[in-house]
């Protein structure tokens, strides 16, 4: 953590965990929460994959970016859709970024239930209070997912 462009970069090993783990994710294998995220690039226009975590919290949904500002994050403002598949199920979202004061709850929600795999991005422990989450509001971007019908997604 730490990184001055807000961005906790991948290592080595963790980019080869992710491809395994995105090749798993595409048979259909996987926890319930895990869903490959597929976002066009916003310059190249290049379509980018990668593993997610889905917190459903408060009977919604939501995506968290444990390391900042990474290029999904970026990516997904520009285009505001994205499309969540795991196996053959394709759904196509539309993506709303929580603000600053709605986020300290959800970052919560989502250390405690994820805090296996992404503690080590969060400079508090799991369980924390919620008001231990407000100074770290612009570390991490939330989106809110909206479903929308796969046919209104753009051209793939």
């Amino acid at each position: 953590m730490g990184n001055p462009d807000g961005f906790d970069v991948p290592s080595a090993l963790d980019r080869a965990f992710n491809r395994v783990f995105g090749v798993l994710l595409g048979l259909g294998l996987g926890f319930r929460h895990n869903r490959l995220l597929e976002v066009r690039g916003r310059r190249s226009g290049r379509l980018y994959v990668t593993p997610v975590d889905v917190l459903a919290h408060g009977g919604r949904r939501y995506l968290v970016a444990p390391r900042g500002e990474t290029q999904w994050v970026r990516n997904a403002r520009t285009s505001g859709r994205v499309v969540l598949r795991r196996g053959g199920t394709r759904e196509a979202v539309t993506l709303r970024a929580v603000p600053d004061a709605g986020k300290p709850e959800l970052l919560k929600a989502y250390l405690d239930r994820f805090h296996r795999t992404v503690q080590r991005f969060f400079p508090v422990r799991a369980g924390a209070a919620v008001a231990d989450f407000v100074p770290l509001v612009a570390r991490y971007p939330v989106f809110e997912i909206f479903t929308e019908p796969i046919g209104t997604s753009p051209e793939r």
